[in-house]
This record gives C-alpha cells, sequence and structure tokens, in this order.
C-alpha cells in the first residue's frame, strides 16, 4: 500500500482533523444570550482582506491539479476503514493512529466534521479523533471571573508539528485520487449535486478568517462550560473559536499551512512561488 490514503485525514484534517482534536475537552456549549454590557479587555484584529479567489464550482467535481498517480479500484465506502487505517500506520507511524484515530466509518466522520467547522458547533458524537489527553484550563474563579491559561497552548503543540511535517503536494495529490470516497460520503448527509471540493475550499476559508486575539482572553461560564467572555468572540464559528483556543502561534502555523493546501487545491501558485 502507499502513503497516500493518509490524505483521508490530512489534506480534509487540515481543517477537521485539527479541529476535533483540539475541541475534544470543550465540546461548544450551547448559546447562552449575554444580557449586561462585557467590558472589552481583549484586542481583536481583524485579518487582513484577501485577495479575490477564483471561484471553485459547487456543482462539478474538481480536477486534479497536481499530478496524480493512474485510478486505483477504490474500496467500497463501507468498507474503507481497514485500509484506511493500514495506509496512516505506513504513512505516519501506528501511535499516531491509535492515539488519536476512531477507529470506525473513518471518512465518513471526517466529512461530517469538515461540513460542521463553519457552524455553531462540530457533532461530537460522529468525531474522527479520540478525545486528547488532558482538559481545557481556566485560571480565576466566580468572583474575580475567568482567564483563558495560556498553557493550553501546549496541548495542541504535537499536532500542529504533525501538520507542519506532512508534504502538502502529496496531501493534494492523494486528495484528488481518493476524492469520490470523501464526495460519496458527503452526498450521504442529504446535498445531492453539491461538490465537497467546494465545501473544503469554504472551511479553509472561514479558518483562515478567524481573527487574531491579542491580550488575555476572558471567560464566562453559565453552566458546566466556559464560553468567551466577548459576544464577538462567542459568535465566531466552531472552527474559529477553535483557532482562538489554540493560541495566535500555534493559529497562525496553521493558517500557513492551510494557505499553501488551499492554493495547491485550487491551482494557484503557492504564496512566495512564481508560476514556472
Amino acid at each position: 500500500m502507499d502513503r497516500t490514503t493518509w490524505i483521508l485525514i490530512g489534506v480534509i484534517g487540515a481543517g477537521a482533523l485539527i479541529a476535533v482534536y483540539l475541541m475534544q475537552r470543550e465540546p461548544a456549549p450551547e448559546p447562552v444570550a449575554v444580557e449586561e454590557t462585557i467590558e472589552e479587555t481583549v484586542e481583536v484584529a481583524e485579518p487582513p482582506p484577501a485577495e479575490v479567489a477564483p471561484p471553485v464550482s459547487e456543482t462539478e467535481p474538481p480536477e486534479p491539479t497536481v499530478p496524480v498517480e493512474p485510478p486505483v479500484e477504490l474500496p467500497p465506502l463501507d468498507e474503507s476503514d481497514e485500509e484506511v487505517k493500514a495506509v496512516l500506520a505506513e504513512a505516519v507511524g501506528e501511535k499516531p493512529v491509535e492515539s488519536f484515530l476512531v477507529p470506525e466509518e473513518v471518512v465518513r466522520k471526517i466529512v461530517v466534521t469538515v461540513d460542521n467547522l463553519p457552524g455553531e458547533k462540530v457533532a461530537t458524537r460522529l468525531r474522527a479523533v479520540e478525545p486528547v489527553e488532558g482538559s481545557f484550563e481556566a485560571t480565576g474563579g466566580p468572583d474575580e471571573g475567568y482567564t483563558l491559561d495560556p498553557d493550553n497552548y501546549e496541548r495542541y503543540a504535537p499536532l500542529v508539528q504533525t501538520l507542519e511535517t506532512v508534504e502538502p503536494e502529496d496531501l493534494v495529490a492523494a486528495y484528488f485520487r481518493y476524492y469520490p470516497l470523501l464526495q460519496e460520503a458527503y452526498e450521504e448527509l442529504g446535498i445531492p449535486g453539491r461538490q465537497f471540493h467546494a465545501r473544503v475550499i469554504a472551511v479553509i476559508d472561514d479558518l483562515l478568517a478567524a481573527p487574531e486575539v491579542a491580550g488575555p482572553i476572558e471567560l464566562i461560564r453559565p453552566k458546566v462550560n466556559y464560553e468567551f467572555a466577548d459576544p464577538r468572540l462567542e459568535a465566531l464559528s466552531a472552527g474559529q473559536k477553535m483557532m482562538v483556543r489554540m493560541g495566535p502561534d500555534n493559529a497562525e502555523r496553521v493558517k500557513a499551512r492551510l494557505r499553501e493546501l488551499r492554493a495547491l487545491l485550487t491551482g494557484e501558485a503557492p504564496e512566495g512561488n512564481e508560476p514556472g
């Protein structure tokens, strides 16, 4: 077996795997209206305006933008788990696969997670990876108020490092090679005629649009789970909240890789390279 099936948790996982991994211990809570005025304590920097990107068809299958190996006989979606897990173990090692990957319905769960990211929450019961060790931490208490503990950022470092070690070109080549399985799982969600490729690009764009937050991040705890005290942050998508929770340094490293993947997926020249 070759290592290309890594894409099923890689390129899609540029959004999906990261998001689920980071959010296992802090699933998005039910929204709670904040009626009182909350004093601003953080600076939310809007990301620079992005250049206008070429349109991505929502109805036409994507054309490969990188060299792709000749087609292979793909396993049926219902029987794809063992092949996916075996190739992943060969590509990235057995330990990461055993530690992170939910062993059943891998492709379907990755597709569901990707589709959920721009929304209010990610369906944790359909998550693609196991819960991570440790838990979300906050400093302070009910009287003085809560603040996001910067030590949380270290929990995300292993996944960010793993993302940076994977070759973007290999991921994208495998993405196009195995795209029929991903599209089949997407259509099962009740979206006939719509291409999963367009959704992947939209999810990447949503993650890239996550604001940069400087300064201590205040939290509230109306129920069991913490929420951002700043209503602007609490109103972000599930994926963008994840980008804030991982900390500015990790978020920028993830965004750098997402920009590379997006450029390759759409046939644009990667950042810093001139077309040849």
